[in-house]
């Protein structure tokens, strides 16, 4: 079962893109967080909701807000597809071991060995506000990251 409203959401500490470790806990305080997670790079809804994510990144910065995507693909896919589809924030690998922070959020699907996708917004204290999980068929409306984003 997923993460629900109210609770507090669960440290992790993944590489990046870049093989930089990027630790939950290291915004507390200072920045909202709007956590991503989806099933693989270079699928065609996944690319597409990850474009869609670039290109209204100010939304998101423009609300005090870190956006955060992670896959259960390795550093270097991740590194390949984001220099591949220009995104520019962080893409974390829940590679190994294997979909460990996926399963703290309750989102990682055991027969797929991957994440489906489920989104959290996470305020400055570190608790989630609001939170949708969609089958992997299924992308997600950005505008409803946004709504939510705008009642912090």
């Amino acid at each position: 079962m997923a993460i629900q409203i109210g609770e507090k959401a669960p440290d992790f500490e993944l590489k990046d893109n870049h093989g930089a470790t990027v630790k939950l806990s290291d915004f507390r305080g200072s920045k909202n967080v709007v956590l991503i997670f989806y099933p693989f790079a270079f699928t065609g809804v996944c690319t597409g909701e990850l474009c869609e994510l670039r290109d209204h990144l100010p939304q998101f910065s423009d609300r005090d807000t870190q956006l955060l995507a992670v896959s259960n693909d390795s550093i270097h896919t991740l590194r390949v597809f984001a220099e591949q589809e220009g995104l520019e924030y962080p893409l974390l690998s829940d590679f190994w071991p294997h979909g460990e922070v996926s399963r703290a959020y309750g989102v990682f699907a055991e027969d797929k060995g991957c994440a489906v996708r489920g989104t959290f917004v996470i305020d400055k204290e570190g608790l989630v506000r609001w939170t949708v999980v969609n089958a992997l068929p299924d992308a997600r409306d950005l505008n409803e990251y946004v709504k939510a984003l705008d009642t912090l």
